[in-house]
Formats: structure tokens, sequence, C-alpha cells
């Protein structure tokens, strides 16, 4: 064989074992075998044992006293909610010193919901409550201002439970004699329950001085 030929051929091997020694390198590398025994374990461990997330029920009556029964979007600081656009310096409305309003969602629990499904019809309860003071404040100043003052301090909502239809009909009789929104919501029944089912009553947004007067006795969700 001549020179040429030879080192052709030794150009060849080489690429090949090359080649095959970078495949097998990086085979490696990715089941783990070429990286130190402790990030292996731990990449193990994460494989095995995912973490997650979980919920727990909170009985309001296990609460310290003084603390709030809901979670305004304040928990970053006033210039995080003012970047956020939940609190406006410059709007004559943040600058209000009218009473907190918050929006309570009573929940039937004798319906037999999963979770996605109250969230859900909550969120048709608050889309629903939102639309009726919307339209009130076109044509009332009163109600403007509460809507500007519960949407510029968090928008505040809480969930509570009921056990019937007749509590949430007679919830609903006590906010509209307060003139206080009150919008019931019911089910298409196109899934978990039958249809016309009232699913959730949306009281507010309110003063929460009205509101607690409607609801105030109601366990949280």
């Amino acid at each position: 064989m001549s020179d040429d030929g030879r080192t052709t051929g030794v150009i060849i091997g080489t690429s090949i074992v090359t080649l095959i020694t970078g495949y097998m390198l990086g085979l490696f590398s990715a089941r783990g075998y070429l990286i130190s025994p402790a990030l292996a374990e731990e990449r193990r461990r994460f494989r095995n044992d995912p973490v997650e997330s979980e919920e727990s029920d909170i009985d309001e009556d296990e609460l310290p006293a003084g603390t709030m029964d809901h979670a305004p979007n304040w928990a970053n600081g006033a210039e995080a909610d003012r970047r956020q656009g939940l609190r406006v310096g410059s709007r004559p409305e943040a600058r209000d010193t009218g009473e907190e309003c918050k929006l309570v969602l009573v929940v039937r629990t004798d319906l037999g919901m999963t979770k996605g499904k109250i969230a859900a019809q909550c969120s048709h309860a608050t889309l629903a409550c939102y639309k009726s003071i919307s339209r009130a404040a076109s044509t009332s100043p009163q109600a403007a201002a509460l809507l500007r003052r519960w949407e510029s301090l968090g928008q505040a909502k809480i969930a509570v439970q009921v056990k019937s239809q007749e509590e949430i009909l007679d919830l609903r009789k006590q906010a509209k004699a307060l003139g206080v929104t009150a919008e019931v919501i019911q089910d298409a029944g196109r899934t978990q329950i039958e249809a016309g089912s009232m699913t959730v009553l949306g009281v507010g947004p309110a003063p929460k001085s009205l509101v607690d007067k409607v609801t105030g006795g109601l366990k949280l969700l």
C-alpha cells in the first residue's frame, strides 16, 4: 500500500474512533455516569421524590385575633403595588379615605364540586358582580367611587361556605335589602352537577361593614 493510502486510512480510522468516543462520552454524561456521586444522588432523589404542592383547610376559629380574613395584594409593599396598578397615588380615588371595600364569594359545599369547579364558579360570580356594579357606576357617582376604591386597594376577595340553596337565597335577599350588589351563578349542568343549580353567590364589592352584615357569620371555605 502506498504512503498516501496509509495516510488516508489513518485519517479515516482516527475520525471513526473520535466519533465513537465523543458519542459514548455524551451518552455517559447524560446518564449521570461522569458526574460526582453527590450530584448523581441529588438527581436520583429529585426524579424519585418530586415536590408536590399542598393545600390545607383553615378554620377561622383557629386564626389569631386580629388576623385579616382575606389577603389583598399588598404583600410586596406599596411601591410594588403601584407598579402593578393596584395603588396609584396620583389618582383622586386612591386618596379616598372611605371604608375598605371587599367582595365575598359564598360557595355551596353540599353540591360536591371539585376544586376546579369551585374556582370556575367563583370566577363567574366575580365577573357577574363586577359587570353589575360597572353598569351602576355609569349613572351613579357613588357606585363609581366605590368601584374605583375596590380596584385601587387590592380588589379584596374572600371565599366562605354555606350548605344549601336556601341559605344562598336568604343571603341574596339580605344583601339586596342593604343595597349591596349580589349576583347568583346557576350552573349549565354540562359536567358535575344538575342544570340550574345555584353554586356561588357574589356579595359586593361594597364597604366591608355592609358586606359583613350579610356574610360576617359564615365560615371560610
